[in-house]
């Protein structure tokens, strides 16, 4: 396949996949596509749909949220002439009905490549055609262009599915709808008549040379396709059927130095320059890769252009104010509190992305209530919900963090001190689900059927893992935000307060959490007693800036977590030598937090690990080593992406989101870490 220029970044190569071998690993492999409004365009690199997730076109209806599955599938056939005169049908598409494929493309299917645009190489006979997506920047439309560059060319047939759903539904053909399609002069619209969701515009051009854009033809052709099959949603033990409209056929000649270019656009009608959007990406995605240095290994440059598809808009419902947020992980989440704070040091600041950190700090800042960051917004506008105990802290830290990069004092006093200090008294004196400061300083919220933490797995009703009372790591970012605000505050009382509540914290700490016996922290203490499970929430202790226990004790935590949690792929959530673990995830929610292992805690672990060893050179070398697996992971579930978990014992496979935030900030922002360090040790 020779080089396509459009679409290539300086110092940065495509992942690129030999498909021939064809198959279920194809099944297995994800690509992603992003715009700066949420939506997104997502399927297998065989093209066939595996998720209620995937499609064409995901459209954010109120960026980034109320997601629409707008285009499910594009059915793409090439039909070639014969020798005898006839013809000859290839398919492009694969679809999955009970593990029957129909059509299956795959057999022509060469090459899958991880790029600016998702592109695709089908060989059919001696015709060679390039296929590639792209996302708008702005808009919630796609464009699928299709290129001759090898061999006869012939006629493209493109059929589209839709489902126009909310994307965690279904679409069933009995069910109340009326899908229905209404013919333009230059496309289609496809709508449902018996709701508001909106149309979705279709169109098809030819491009040959000068000659200028030609419209492909439609013929109407009304159908209901029956029981799609997505084999990951079974998987995760969801419903994983599906039926789809399709209104007819497009028709397009595909000639020598030409093109095609299928365009959907919800719910306006829009026109997609491919080219145009591609450079605009290019530009964007190689100022994220320089950002790292011309020193940074491929990995690192990798890491930094992944995070770009999580830094989305979100309006604040004034005509021209939006701000930046942080998509926690595709498929699926939405901006959450907690992980964009976790998320945002790695993903902005390291890449200098500085005008979005603060937009990110201000979405969160004008949203605390009682004293809290939102944990979530609500998919479907309805408010926000604050059932976390930590993302208001962590916002406490990552505003510290952004203005000890930036030097932004003003944006501290003018934005982040009012919202900082109303979460630390909110805290001290009481706020939702019981949260409050106790006598002897340390936060304590919540009860058994809670979950306030980021272990919030549920099954039901029940919290899988019941953290209530005093968490290990709450209070050490508890203390570590009090810390911050005694010597950010103008306002001597504050110093005052907020310090000494800090050192009675700092004296309680110890004495509450530590556990002799296993040389390491309780993981949460409450009237029911001391948890002695050993899980990574620990080593937050250690990887806070601030001093709270000895460094004889800071080493000893770091040994048994590096003993008996960590993994090449980050940190298992519970030991194998505790009765509950579970070794396998397998997409179920009661071992989410069992043993499952975590990439994003691969950071504060190394950040710990590096400073009880004091950044001498050997352990600078033991990071980097650890790090290493992840080289490998780029091209293995989400391509070019970091997976939200792992198994807990080998070989480790991934699981949960295809494209997590904090995996891949946290990685970074600690692997700049290490090469950091390396050149001040010269």
């Amino acid at each position: 396949m020779s080089p396509n220029k459009v679409n290539q970044i300086d110092k940065l190569a495509p992942i690129i996949v030999d498909c021939r071998d064809g198959g279920d690993e194809l099944l297995s492999r994800e690509w992603l596509i992003t715009n700066k409004l949420g939506a997104y365009c997502s399927s297998t690199i065989s093209g066939c749909n595996t998720r209620r997730y995937h499609g064409l076109l995901v459209a954010a209806t109120v960026p980034p949220l109320g997601k629409v599955v707008a285009l499910n599938y594009l059915m793409d056939e090439l039909v070639l002439s014969d020798d005898s005169g006839g013809e000859k049908v290839f398919d492009l598409a694969a679809f999955e009905f009970d593990a029957k494929f129909s059509p299956d493309g795959r057999a022509n299917l060469l090459e899958f490549r991880d790029d600016l645009a998702a592109t695709f190489l089908y060989r059919c006979g001696k015709t060679e055609i390039l296929k590639e997506i792209i996302l708008a920047e702005s808009v919630n439309a796609v464009a699928v262009r299709y290129t001759l560059i090898a061999g006869a060319g012939g006629m493209l047939r493109l059929r589209p599915f839709v489902s126009l759903r909310d994307f965690h539904a279904l679409r069933r053909a009995e069910e109340p709808s009326h899908l229905t399609y209404l013919h333009y002069h230059d496309g289609i619209g496809i709508e449902d008549c018996r709701s508001n969701i909106g149309t979705l515009h279709v169109a098809v051009s030819s491009f040959a040379g000068p000659v200028g854009a030609i419209p492909g033809q439609f013929h109407p052709d009304p159908q209901w396709w029956y029981r799609f099959c997505y084999r990951r949603e079974i998987t995760r033990r969801q419903e994983g059927y599906e039926d789809l409209y399709t209104p007819g056929c497009f028709q397009a000649g595909l000639a020598e130095g030409g093109a095609v270019q299928f365009t959907a656009s919800f719910p306006e009608s829009v026109k997609v320059d491919f080219d145009a959007t591609v450079e605009r990406k290019r530009q964007r995605i190689e100022r994220l890769v320089e950002s790292v240095g011309d020193n940074a290994d491929e990995s690192m440059r990798r890491l930094a252009a992944a995070g770009d598809v999580f830094i989305v808009s979100r309006s604040h419902g004034l005509p021209a104010r939006t701000d930046s947020t942080i998509i926690a992980g595709y498929p699926w989440f939405a901006d959450w509190g907690r992980d964009a704070m976790i998320s945002m040091p790695g993903l902005m600041l390291e890449t200098r992305q500085y005008e979005s950190a603060l937009g990110v700090l201000r979405t969160f800042a004008e949203a605390v209530n009682e004293g809290m960051v939102p944990n979530c917004f609500d998919d479907y506008g309805g408010g926000s919900h604050y059932n976390s105990i930590d993302a208001s802290l962590w916002f406490i830290i990552a505003a510290d963090r952004y203005v000890r990069a930036t030097a932004d004092e003003a944006s501290w006093r003018n934005i982040l001190a009012e919202p900082v200090e109303e979460i630390l008294q909110s805290y001290r004196d009481g706020t939702r689900f019981g949260i409050h400061a106790e006598t002897d300083g340390l936060l304590a919220g919540g009860d058994a059927q809670t979950q306030l933490t980021w272990m919030d797995a549920k099954v039901g009703d029940r919290a899988v893992t019941p953290r209530w009372g005093k968490c290990v790591e709450i209070n050490a970012l508890w203390h570590e935000a009090l810390r911050i605000a005694s010597e950010r505050s103008e306002h001597h009382d504050r110093v005052l307060l907020f310090s000494a509540l800090a050192d009675r914290v700092a004296k309680a700490f110890e004495q509450t959490f530590w556990n002799e016996q296993s040389g390491c922290l309780y993981d949460c203490v409450n009237n029911e007693g001391k948890d002695a499970s050993i899980r990574p929430n620990q080593i937050f202790a250690v990887s806070s800036r601030y001093c709270l226990l000895p460094p004889e004790k800071q080493r000893s935590i770091v040994k048994v977590v590096q003993t008996e949690l960590l993994t090449p792929f980050g940190l298992r959530t519970l030991s194998p030598n505790d009765p509950d673990y579970r070794r396998r995830y397998d997409a179920d929610a009661a071992a989410y937090h069992q043993g499952t292992v975590w990439p994003w805690l691969m950071g504060p672990f190394i950040e710990a690990y590096l400073k009880v060893n004091n950044f001498l050179p050997d352990s600078l070398d033991q990071a980097r080593n650890w790090m290493a697996a992840f080289d490998g992971h780029f091209s293995q579930a989400g391509i070019g992406f970091v997976s939200e978990v792992f198994d807990g014992d080998p070989p480790y496979e991934p699981g949960g989101c295809i494209a997590q935030a904090w995996s891949i900030a946290e990685l970074l922002r600690v692997k700049r870490l290490i090469a950091r360090c390396r050149v001040d040790n010269r």
